[in-house]
């Protein structure tokens, strides 16, 4: 179990900060002589890694999924049955190789979503533009901005 204490993750929470700006701020990487403990464990933390983080308790609540959700759910099974992404691969975009604030800032399921996109242009399944025409044919079938 974690020893840290709360003020502890606020100072590795404002470290990550520090060392994963907006992408609007561009900056220079320290020299590795000038990046302090807290620097070092926040540019080697990935911030999905939050097992026995010290935090307030939370009540815990029956959710139920959206609709939406369960959808993103079968479409990146289909896509591992189909054999375009394996589940490490899905795991890796999706927790991985997101910032901070997108692991964050997306929903669970948006984030699936987000992984199954970059997968299918990377591995060059479709272009950018085919799959963004395909989702504004969707929205306009659906009715949906």
């Amino acid at each position: 179990m974690s020893t840290d204490t709360r003020e502890e993750v606020l100072r590795h929470l404002k470290a990550v900060v520090e060392v994963q700006p907006p992408v609007q701020q561009t900056g220079k990487a320290q020299y590795s002589w000038n990046i302090t403990h807290e620097q070092f464990r926040a540019y080697t933390r990935s911030p999905h890694d939050v097992g026995g983080e010290v935090d307030v308790p939370v009540e815990w609540t029956e959710e139920h999924g959206e609709a939406w959700g369960y959808r993103a759910y079968v479409t990146t099974e289909v896509m591992a049955w189909r054999g375009v992404w394996c589940a490490e691969e899905r795991r890796r975009m999706q927790n991985v190789d997101l910032g901070t604030s997108q692991y964050l800032g997306l929903p669970y399921y948006g984030r699936w979503l987000l992984a199954a996109a970059r997968v299918l242009v990377e591995g060059r399944h479709c272009t950018l533009t085919e799959l963004i025409n395909k989702i504004d044919e969707v929205k306009k079938r659906h009715g949906t901005r």
